[in-house]
Formats: C-alpha cells, sequence, structure tokens
C-alpha cells in the first residue's frame, strides 16, 4: 500500500503545482519573457496571506485571491512602467530585466522579513482525511483543489472572454491585432498582471502547507520552469498534466533518494525532456 499512499500524496499536490507554473506560463506564451520573478512573486504572496492571517485571522484559502489581486496590480505596472519600454527586443534583454527585478525583490524581503521560515499554523488544524488506510491531509486537498480551480477560472478567461481573445491574438500576431484595435500595450500588461496574479494566490496556498522564506523562491522558479517544459508551452491542460506529473514524480524520488533531492529530481527530468520531446507532453503553438 505504500507506493499507493505515495501515489496519493503526489497527486494532491498537482494542482498546486498547476498554479504556480500557470501565471508563469501566460508570460512567457504571450510576452516572450521568461520572468525570473515569478519565484519571489510566490513567496510575496505567502507573506502577505501569513501577516493577514496573523492579524485578522482569515484562513489562506479566503486570503488567496486577495493576495492574488495585490499581486496583480505589482505585476500591472511593473509591466507598463519597467518591462514595456524593452519589449520586443532580444529575450536575453527582458532576461536580465527579471533576473535584476528578482535580486532587488528577494533583498528587499531578506530585509524586511529576514530568512527565517515562516508558515501558517491553521487553528483549529485541519487534520486528515481517511480512505481505508490513504492517509491525506485536508489542507493539501484544499490547496490542490483552489489552486485547479484558479487555473481553470485562468482557461475559461482565456477562452471566452473578450480580453481572452484579445491576449491570443496578441500571441499570435501582435501587428495584426493592433490592425484589428487591440491596445497591444494595454493588452500585455493585463497577460503579464494575470501571470503575477497566479504567483501571488499560489504563494498564499503554499504557505497553508510549506515554511516560506526568501530564499526558497529560486526552487519555486524551477518548479514552474520544469512544469512548463513538461506539459508544453502555451497549453493551460499541459500545465495541469506538468503539475500533477512533477508532483508524483517528487513523490516517488523523495521516497527512494530523500526529499533534500526533489528539486535535483525535477531538474533531471527537465534534461531528459529537453531531450526527447521539447515541445512538451501537450505543447501547442498558440495559447488555448
Amino acid at each position: 500500500m505504500l507506493w499507493i499512499q505515495v501515489l496519493v500524496n503526489g497527486l494532491a499536490l498537482g494542482g498546486l503545482y498547476a498554479c504556480i507554473a500557470a501565471g508563469f506560463s501566460l508570460v512567457w506564451g504571450v510576452l516572450n519573457i521568461i520572468n525570473i520573478l515569478h519565484g519571489s512573486l510566490i513567496v510575496l504572496g505567502g507573506y502577505l496571506a501569513f501577516f493577514a492571517h496573523q492579524q485578522f485571522g482569515v484562513s489562506p484559502f479566503v486570503l488567496a485571491p486577495f493576495a492574488g489581486a495585490a499581486t496583480f496590480l505589482i505585476g500591472f505596472a511593473l509591466q507598463r512602467f519597467v518591462v514595456n519600454p524593452v519589449m520586443g527586443r532580444p529575450v536575453l534583454i527582458t532576461l536580465v530585466l527579471t533576473f535584476g527585478l528578482n535580486l532587488f525583490l528577494d533583498n528587499a524581503m531578506l530585509a524586511t522579513f529576514k530568512a527565517d521560515y515562516r508558515k501558517i499554523n491553521l487553528q483549529p488544524p485541519l487534520g486528515v482525511a481517511e480512505f481505508g488506510n490513504i492517509i491525506v491531509p485536508i489542507d493539501r486537498i484544499y490547496a490542490t483543489a483552489e489552486g485547479l480551480a484558479l487555473v481553470g477560472a485562468l482557461w475559461l478567461l482565456l477562452r471566452f472572454t473578450q480580453l481572452g481573445r484579445a491576449i491570443v491574438a496578441v500571441r499570435m500576431d501582435r501587428d495584426a491585432a493592433a490592425l484589428m484595435g487591440i491596445n497591444v500595450s494595454w493588452t500585455y500588461a493585463i497577460a503579464f498582471g494575470l501571470g503575477t496574479f497566479m504567483a501571488g494566490a499560489s504563494g498564499a496556498l503554499l504557505a497553508a502547507i510549506f515554511p516560506i522564506s526568501p530564499v526558497s523562491s529560486s526552487g519555486y522558479l524551477g518548479k514552474a520552469f520544469v512544469i512548463c517544459v513538461l506539459g508544453g508551452l502555451g497549453s493551460i491542460p499541459g500545465v495541469v498534466l506538468g503539475g500533477f506529473v512533477l508532483g508524483v514524480i517528487e513523490s516517488f524520488g523523495a521516497l527512494a533518494l530523500g526529499p533534500e533531492n526533489a528539486l535535483t529530481i525535477s531538474f533531471v527530468l527537465l534534461l531528459i525532456l529537453l531531450v526527447v520531446k521539447p515541445t512538451g507532453l501537450l505543447g501547442r503553438k498558440g495559447f488555448a
């Protein structure tokens, strides 16, 4: 039964991992920017939920959309005033820019919050759900369910709203989209803001399960990168599939090699996939 328990543990994290990667994939797919800042925004969302829970006692599962809204405003402003002037430049320029922003935010959080790990302790604890001999923490069930709901809402927005169609149009051909009357710069800012919304919301959910610290931002960025490549850039279903696959592989890898090697296992998986199937499992040209 041990392997079933390990499998369930991995699946219980899959939805949360998908939420971590969805915003990263959106920004990469639409703006052609590898947003190195993404991991730090996840941690910032975790801190917002942590202090809001500490001050007002509100559940992080309720706070997640509000943490996402706060990081949306940060992301929107960053794109409008910092990133937008270098849009259309070689990808190395935007890579260096977001790397610099990441260093700034990481060091600002280190100076403000220190490097201590902090975790939201729910009172009373949610306990565990038992299915025969299988035990699943209820907080993980809540986090993965809400993570999947947020990813589903993003997919619906992209697929069935005028804003979503504008984002897809800009992704496919920005010049043609501009000729059709779409404000390209505003669409870029909103798409970047949506990516940071997903980062902040997933950070709030993470803080209810794992300890957070500014020094852990690179780990979350690495997971987002692996999931995007694993599922296929430009595919929301691919991000969901990649999240569950990574969760299961990490869970079995932790059993075999120890939890301290989980990130190493992720990058080995990334290297193998880049050689075998560089487009990912469900990769596609346009953002569905």
